[in-house]
This record gives structure tokens, C-alpha cells and sequence, in this order.
């Protein structure tokens, strides 16, 4: 192709935009609106579905508009009639979840399950003494026998199996560790379900029995709350196998046993081998295996009469009286309240007798028996009692559930009887309601103060009161005597773990009612117990939690941080990790609560040094999530820090802020735009027109961006920022330091990678680039040339960059730049160009369509189009006929609005890449169609006559 001269089409922008905006129509009242709300009813659908006719049907409707969905699906619902055509028959599981949903219904939410404290109890009660474990022995006479074998073969074989174990094929081990004894305990499970599952029924009873047993032992005293949750896991499961395989005898092919189903509802097939499992169970001749056994199965009695249950929970309870230890019976009593709440929630009068009982037997605990037992295994009463904790509490949780307010004043009698027994006072207030407790929080505590030490200190009684009073508030009239109270204890204790144990609790509680004042008093007094032989560096959980509940009740931040005693209580975090952790956590409460911006110094400077503790923690191991997320913290103060129209110590502390946060990218990001704002700010306050003191200050903040920058890591993220801080220098009239900036990200561009790495992917950086040049010929429209520079300077060098640039061999995208180019060059041939900066004359204004100028723009125009011809010529030669055809077609349309047409040869050049667009039928017939209507419509507007005969010479080609 030859070489074509450049005319651009001059513009008239103001009538264009007129052209172009919509024609307003004037609407009456009541008229359709696209925003009025559609109202779609019910529709009445009767289908009649003979075969051989057509459905019919019939909507009633009171209103006009339809639905077109139901009018499509013609009343019809797919979802529907799929269900429809399901099968009827409800499965097994199904029906099972249901019914257990609906048993436990009674138990709301708001019941704290078996399941929650399982993990604590195993955690806290541990041992380092060795334990021992009695196994059962598998014999091959377990198997199942085959199925010619006769019934009472089978009888036989199983009489013999339980006569073996009666004998004792069993084998002790010895010494064992705690974890080996777990690992023994999950075997014992794990055996249980295979037995199950290969029809050994009898061997699986076997390990139940066996493992029952083992809660008769308290030779490893300290170990028994976790030993009963092992054991008790291993009889649940034994439980629901039982249960589920004699409800499973109830389903056959044609019912299904309802959710609420009665023993008349259950076959007589199953109802025997219920009772069969009963039978044996009553045979054991040991007290505790025979109770823990009957217990695990107690749901089973619900196939075989209604009053099941209710009869044999007082049989059961009446059984514990026998279990002459008292640890073993309370867990005992807290085994059959599990399993009672499980099934019967609703029968609360035998529970509450279980418990009545436990209290009469309660005195045993302090009797010789149990003393002379302790000082053989060498233990203290104050470690001693602590072991039944978890079993009275849960006794306690049960009867307590949604029991009266008449109960808890029963129950607080009971204590004074049994002389305030510090034990049985600290389950009454971990089980009863928190409202009911708080009401009578001065009762407690005289009751606390009756109470004899030995064996379960005060301070826990008063930790358990203060978790009461941190969910529901006492009387007003008794808060601060209450405060008093409690803290006269928890200060006298030397042993700093208890003494933080407690505190921790009752901080929430003085946050939560009293005034920054007693809030100090109380961190005094922690550092005080705390600081000496370092010993907060054992409790720094229980100093964190300190540390959120303060911050949780004081929003107000210049009043949390004129808490004396608040920032050197953050001293005690020593720990780095920890230190960030509790930064953090400040740091997100005053993001979310902070409302109003602040210069307040004492925010400030605590706030910088929060901050700062943050950033140092950041090195090479930091993953990059972490980063981000004290990046965003960090920004976030940024933001919140205003020194209203001090500027210039506004500026002061973004340049403390860059000094102390270097290594943190998004964060000088944040910095360079809060500078950039702030600059405008300033421009809008001198509404344009800058002093020379202003004058000065804007300089000041295009330098702070200038010298930033360049420390940045990511290579788009410094062209974005010279783009963005260039635009605001020129428009605070800085006109030379505008021009470093466009230099800058010129000079840049040759060092753009071919791959980035965006959300941990690498992609292609070209199409980024591209992005980015676009928004840079936008702003290169009205920036003026520098006097001592040629004409379009900056154009020219960013087109040596982007000729000099390595681009893709198989990407189009240098041209696409390209085609921006010529459109900026012909905005810049523009007697007025399109849009202005205020108090900037741009080159229309220093050239004022000088001659000369134009001719240097045709110049470049016509360079620019050589590029794109060439690349269109070789794109022939690769055979990469579609690309060329859309290249074409773009380059076409670009000519089509920003060149003047009257031009013969620029008129001829439009009508090759129509041809070129079209040849090899790689063009899209619709585009091709609707370009060549734009063009006839466009004829017919004033001065563009010349585009008639233009249309005339575009034929369109059909693919044949």
C-alpha cells in the first residue's frame, strides 16, 4: 500500500454533544414508568390431563399484567413434577433425622451440649502416672454361625461365649501412658464396630461390659474425668448401634415406623429382640458395667412400653446408691442425667431425685474412706475435689434447664444446710441462669464468705460469681460493694495464675459499669501482680482478653487512652507475635467505631506506636495475607487522621507516617494519594488560585510523590501513581513538575515485564499497558509543550518507547496503541479541544491552530499510520487472515470519526480496509451491515454530504 496523508475532520463538540443527548418526551400523570413496580398474581391453573386431549387452562387474576414464567410453564412447576414423579417412600435416614429432631426438641439451643465440654474435661485432666487396661481376648466361637446352622446351635454357642468371658479370658496391661491408654480406648471402639458390623453381637456386648468396668477403677485418681469420657464415647456408640438395629426391624418394604411412633406400632420380632437384649444385660453380675450398660440403651424402652423410660430412670437411680465411691457414683448420676436428657428431657422429676440423692451421700466426700484413699495415692483435698467439677456441673446444667427462679432459692437453702460447701456452691452458679445469680449477687457473697477454704479456695467461688455478672447485671444499688468485695479477695492472692484467672473475669464487669477511674485501678493493680519475676509471660491469653474487653466497652479512644495505666499494661506483652495480635485487635476496633476523623495528639501518638509495632513485625517470612491485612489496618488509621485546614501539619504527618512505614507498599500507596488529595484540597480551598504560600505548599506535596514513588515494587502501580500525581501537579499549575512526572512514566515503560504476577497468577502485562497508555493520551491532550522542547515532545518520546518496545509477536495490541495515538493526534489538530484544565492553556490556546503545528501533527499522524499499514501488510504474509480483517475494520471506523473524508486519498484508503475488512470472508456480515447504516445516517447530518458517495463505494459481500 502507499504512503496516505493524514487529514483530521474538524469538531464541533458542543453541537455533537446536542447531537447526541437523548430527546426528552414529556410523560402524564399515571403514564407507564420503568421503575413503577410490577404487581404479578397468583394464577388458577386446572389441568386436565385425559390422554389424547390438550391441557387446558383457566387464570383468574385481578390484575392485568402476567407472569410470562407461569404463562410459559403453563401452570406448571418442572421442580414440582419431578418431586411428583418421585418415589413416596420416605428413607430410612431421612425418617430417622427427623424423628431425633423432633425427640430433642425440647432441648433448645440454648442447652449446652455433652459435646462441647468433652475437649476441655480431656485437656484439663491428665496424667503422668501409668495406667492399666484389662483386654478382652476375641475368640473365634464370636463368629456368626452359617445360615444352615440351627437356632438352638446358635443359643448354645453364645450361652458358651458369655460362660468364657465369665471366666475371664482377659489380658491386663500394664504401665501404660496416657496416650498409649487413649489409643487402647479407641482400639476397644473401633473393635466394638467391626464386632457389630461381622454379626458378633455377643463379643460386642463383651467389650461394653469390659470397658464399664474400668470406671470402677480410680487408681489414677486425677485421670477419672477423662478416663468416664473415653469409656462413656464407647457406650454411646453401642447405644445407637443397638437402638438403630432394632428400629431397623420395624421398616420392612411396605411401612415405615412414624416419627412418633407407640410400642403398638413396633412388631413383635422386634419387641423380643429387645427385650432379649434387656435379658442379657440384667445377667451381669457386677453393679456398675450392669447400670452403664442399661443406661446406654435406655431410648431402646420406647419399643417396648410407653412408660419404659419413665419407669426405669428411678430403678436406675436408685441402683447408684449402691457405688460406695463417691467420685464413681456422681459420674454415675451424670451419665444417666446425659442419657435422660437425651430421651426424656420432659421427665425433670427423676432427674432432680438423682440429684437429691447425690446430696444426701454428699458428706462422703469428706469422710475417711475417701481420706485414707487420697493419702495412698498421695493427693491433696484441693486437687481432689476439683475431679467431681465436671460431673456436678453437668448435673446441675440439667436440672436447672428451664427450671423456676423457686428452684435456685431451694437449691441455695440445700447449701447452707450442707454448710455453704464451696464445691456444691460453685456448680449451683455455673448451671443456673446468669439473671437469676446476678439478682442475688449479694446473697452469694455472703454465702462465698461462709464458706470453709479448705479444699476449694474462695477466689474460684468469686471467678464463677464474676461470669454471672458479666452476662446479666446486678442491682444498681449493689454494684460498686460487689466490686468491692470480690476485689478484696482477688488481690490478696499471691499465686499470679489464680490471681489473673480471676481478675480477667471481673474486668469485664468493672468496664461494663463503672468509669475509666476504677477501669485504671484495675490495670494498676494487674501490672502490679503480674510484673514481678515476669510472670505475665505465663498468662498472656488471659492478659489478651483483658486488653479486648476494655477496648470492646471504650469506643471513645482519647478516653481509653487517658487511662493511665492502659499503655503501660501493653508494655507486659513482651512476646512479639502476641504483641501484634493484641495491635491488631485495637487497631480493628478503632476502624470500626471511630467515626469522626481526629488530630487528638494522645490518639495519635499511642495510635502511631500501635502502628508501628505492627510494620516492625514484618520480614521475609511474613506471608503476604499478613501483610495485607496490617497494610489495611494501618491505611485505615491513615484515613481517620485529619488536622482540618492545618495543611501543613497534615503534610507533617504523612512524612513521620512514610518514615515509619517503609516496608509496606500499600501503605505508601495509601500515603502518595492522601498527599495528592490533600494537594487538591488546597486548590479547592483557594478556589484555583494559589498565594505564593500555597504556591509553595502544593510544590511541596508534588515532591513528597515524586521522591515516594520510586521505592515502590510493583511496576504498574509507580505508572499509575506519575499518571495520577502528574494530573494533579497540572492542575495546582505546576506545570515543570507535571512534566517530571509524564517523563517518569515514560522512561518506565521499557522496563513493563512480559508477565505479571496478579492474585498469585502470571498473566500477560500488555493488555495492562494498554490500559494504562490510554489513560495517559487522555491526559497528554492538554498538556501544554514546553518552550524549550519541540513541538508535542512528550508524544513523540512515548512513541519512541512504544516503537522500541519488545510486544508480542503474535498480539495486535502495539497497534491498538497506535490507533490511540491517532486519535489523540487529531484531538490535538482541534481549533478548541474537547475538555480543559482550569487556569491551564493548553496547546490550542499557545498555538492557536498555527500552521506549523498542524503540519508537525500531520507529520506523526501520517508515521503512525505507515506502523498500522505495515503490520496490516504482514499480517497478510502470516496468514492471520481474521486478525487483519478486525484490525481493518478498526482502523476503518477510526478513520470514519476523526479524519476528514473530502480528502480523495484518505477517502480511497477507507474504502481499501472496507475491501480488506471483507476479503476471505472473515468479516462479521451484522457489523458489516450495521457500520455501512451509521454511515447513510450520518450523511444526511450538515457538512457530511461527501459520506453519500462514500457509502455508494462500500459494497457489502454475502458468504457463500
Amino acid at each position: 500500500m502507499a504512503v496516505f496523508p493524514w487529514h483530521s475532520r474538524s469538531r464541533n463538540y458542543k453541537a455533537e454533544f446536542a447531537s447526541c443527548r437523548l430527546e426528552a418526551v414529556p410523560l402524564e400523570f399515571g403514564d407507564y414508568h420503568p421503575l413503577k413496580p410490577i404487581t404479578v398474581t397468583e394464577s388458577k391453573t386446572k389441568k386436565v390431563s385425559r390422554k389424547g386431549s390438550t391441557s387446558s387452562t383457566s387464570s383468574s387474576s385481578s390484575s392485568s399484567v402476567v407472569d410470562p414464567l407461569s404463562s410459559v410453564l403453563d401452570g406448571t412447576d418442572p421442580l414440582s413434577m419431578f418431586a411428583a414423579t418421585a418415589e413416596p417412600a420416605a428413607t430410612v435416614d431421612s425418617s430417622r433425622k427427623r424423628r431425633d429432631r423432633d425427640e430433642n426438641s425440647i432441648v433448645g439451643s440454648d442447652f449446652e451440649p455433652w459435646a462441647s465440654k468433652r475437649g476441655e474435661i480431656l485437656a484439663r485432666y491428665t496424667t503422668t502416672e501409668k495406667l492399666s487396661i484389662n483386654l478382652f481376648m476375641g475368640s473365634e466361637k464370636g463368629k456368626a454361625g452359617t445360615a444352615t446352622s440351627a437356632m438352638s446351635e446358635k443359643v448354645r454357642t453364645r450361652l458358651e461365649e458369655l460362660d468364657d468371658f465369665e471366666e475371664g479370658s482377659q489380658k491386663e496391661l500394664l504401665n501404660l501412658t496416657q496416650q498409649d491408654y487413649v489409643n487402647r480406648i479407641e482400639e476397644l471402639n473401633q473393635s466394638l464396630k467391626d464386632a457389630w458390623a461381622s454379626d458378633q453381637k455377643v463379643k460386642a456386648l463383651k467389650i461394653v461390659i469390659q470397658c464399664s468396668k474400668l470406671l470402677s477403677d480410680t487408681s489414677v485418681i486425677q485421670f477419672y474425668p477423662s478416663k468416664f469420657v473415653l469409656i462413656t464415647d464407647i457406650l454411646d456408640t453401642f447405644g445407637k448401634l443397638v437402638y438403630e438395629r432394632i428400629f431397623s426391624m420395624c421398616v420392612d418394604n411396605r411401612s415405615v415406623l412414624p416419627d412418633h411412633f407407640s410400642p403398638e406400632n413396633v412388631n413383635d420380632t422386634a419387641k423380643e429382640t429387645c427385650l432379649n437384649w434387656f435379658f442379657k444385660i440384667a445377667s451381669i453380675r457386677e453393679l456398675i458395667p450392669r447400670f452403664y450398660v442399661e443406661a446406654s440403651i435406655l431410648k431402646c424402652n420406647k419399643f417396648l412400653s410407653k412408660m419404659g423410660i419413665s419407669e426405669c430412670l428411678p430403678r436406675l437411680t436408685c441402683m447408684i446408691r449402691g457405688i460406695g465411691d463417691p467420685l464413681v457414683s456422681v459420674y454415675a448420676r451424670a451419665y444417666l442425667c446425659r442419657v435422660g436428657m437425651e430421651v426424656a428431657p420432659h421427665l425433670k422429676e427423676s432427674l432432680n431425685k438423682n440429684f437429691f440423692d447425690f446430696l444426701l451421700t454428699f458428706k462422703q466426700i469428706h469422710g475417711d474412706t475417701v481420706q485414707n484413699q487420697l493419702v495412698v495415692q498421695g493427693v491433696e483435698l484441693p486437687s481432689y475435689l476439683p475431679l467431681y467439677s465436671p460431673a456436678m456441673d453437668w448435673i446441675f446444667q440439667c436440672i436447672s434447664y428451664h427450671a423456676p427462679e423457686a428452684l435456685l432459692t431451694e437449691m441455695m437453702e440445700r447449701c447452707k444446710k450442707l454448710g455453704n460447701n464451696a464445691l456444691l456452691l460453685n456448680s449451683v452458679m455455673s448451671a443456673f441462669r446468669a439473671e437469676f445469680i446476678a439478682t442475688r449477687s449479694m446473697d452469694f457473697i455472703g454465702m462465698i464468705k461462709e464458706c470453709d477454704e479448705s479444699g476449694f479456695p474462695k477466689h474460684l467461688l468469686f471467678r464463677s460469681l464474676g461470669l454471672n455478672l458479666a452476662l446479666a447485671d446486678p442491682p444498681e444499688g449493689d454494684r460498686l460493694q460487689i466490686l468491692n468485695e470480690a476485689w478484696k479477695v482477688i488481690t490478696k492472692l499471691k499465686n499470679p495464675q489464680d490471681y489473673i484467672n480471676c481478675a480477667e473475669v471481673w474486668v469485664e464487669y468493672t468496664c461494663k459499669h463503672f468509669t475509666k477511674r476504677e477501669v485504671n485501678t484495675v490495670l494498676a493493680d494487674v501490672i502490679k501482680h503480674m510484673t514481678p519475676d515476669r510472670a505475665f509471660e505465663d498468662s498472656y491469653p488471659q492478659l489478651q482478653s483483658i486488653i479486648k474487653k476494655v477496648i470492646a466497652h471504650f469506643h471513645d479512644f482519647s478516653v481509653l487512652f487517658s487511662v493511665e495505666k492502659f499503655l503501660p499494661f501493653l508494655d507486659m506483652f513482651q512476646k512479639e507475635s502476641v504483641r501484634v495480635e493484641v495491635c491488631k485487635c485495637i487497631m480493628e476496633v478503632f476502624i470500626k467505631h471511630q467515626q469522626e476523623p481526629t488530630k487528638d495528639p494522645v490518639i495519635l501518638n499511642a495510635l502511631l506506636h500501635v502502628c508501628k509495632t505492627m510494620h516492625d513485625s514484618v520480614n521475609a517470612l511474613t506471608l503476604e495475607d499478613e501483610k495485607r491485612m496490617l497494610a489495611y489496618l494501618i491505611n485505615g488509621f491513615i484515613k481517620m487522621v485529619s488536622f482540618g485546614r492545618d495543611f501543613e501539619q497534615q503534610l507533617s504527618f504523612y512524612v513521620e507516617a512514610r518514615s515509619m512505614f517503609c516496608n509496606l507498599e500499600p501503605v505508601l500507596v495509601q500515603l502518595i494519594h492522601s498527599v495528592n488529595r490533600l494537594a487538591m484540597e488546597t486548590r479547592k480551598v483557594m478556589k484555583g488560585n494559589h498565594s505564593r504560600k500555597t504556591a509553595a505548599f502544593v510544590r511541596a506535596c508534588v515532591a513528597y510523590c515524586f521522591i515516594t514513588i520510586p521505592s515502590l515494587v510493583s511496576i504498574f502501580t509507580r505508572l499509575n501513581l506519575y499518571l495520577h500525581s502528574g494530573q494533579v501537579a497540572l492542575a495546582n499549575q505546576c506545570l515543570s513538575q507535571a512534566d517530571a512526572f509524564f517523563k517518569a512514566a515514560i522512561s518506565l515503560i521499557p522496563e513493563v515485564p512480559k508477565m505479571i504476577n496478579i492474585d498469585g497468577k502470571m498473566r500477560l502485562s500488555e493488555s495492562f499497558l494498554l490500559e494504562f497508555l490510554c489513560n495517559f493520551f487522555s491526559t497528554l491532550l492538554i498538556v501544554p509543550d514546553h518552550p524549550e522542547h519541540g513541538v508535542l515532545f512528550l508524544v513523540r518520546e512515548l512513541l519512541n518507547v512504544i516503537q522500541d518496545y519488545t510486544w508480542e509477536d503474535n498480539g495486535d495490541d502495539k497497534i491498538r496503541i497506535y490507533t490511540c495515538v491517532l486519535h489523540l493526534l487529531s484531538a490535538m489538530s482541534q481549533e478548541t479541544y474537547l475538555y480543559h484544565i482550569d487556569k491551564v492553556d493548553s496547546n490550542d490556546s499557545l498555538y492557536g491552530g498555527d500552521s506549523k503545528f498542524l503540519a508537525e501533527n500531520n507529520k506523526l499522524c501520517e508515521t503512525v499510520m505507515a506502523q498500522i499499514l505495515e503490520h496490516l501488510k504482514t499480517l497478510a504474509k502470516d496468514e492471520a487472515l481474521k486478525r487483519q480483517s478486525s484490525l481493518g475494520l478498526s482502523f476503518f471506523n477510526s478513520i470514519l470519526a476523526h479524519g476528514d473524508l473530502r480528502n480523495n486519498r484518505l477517502n480511497q484508503l477507507s474504502v481499501n480496509l472496507w475491501h480488506l475488512a471483507q476479503r476471505h470472508g472473515c468479516a462479521d456480515t451484522r457489523t458489516m451491515v450495521k457500520t455501512l447504516e451509521y454511515i447513510k445516517r450520518r450523511s444526511k447530518q450538515p457538512d457530511m454530504g461527501h459520506l453519500t458517495e462514500l457509502a455508494l463505494r462500500l459494497p457489502l459481500q454475502t458468504r457463500t
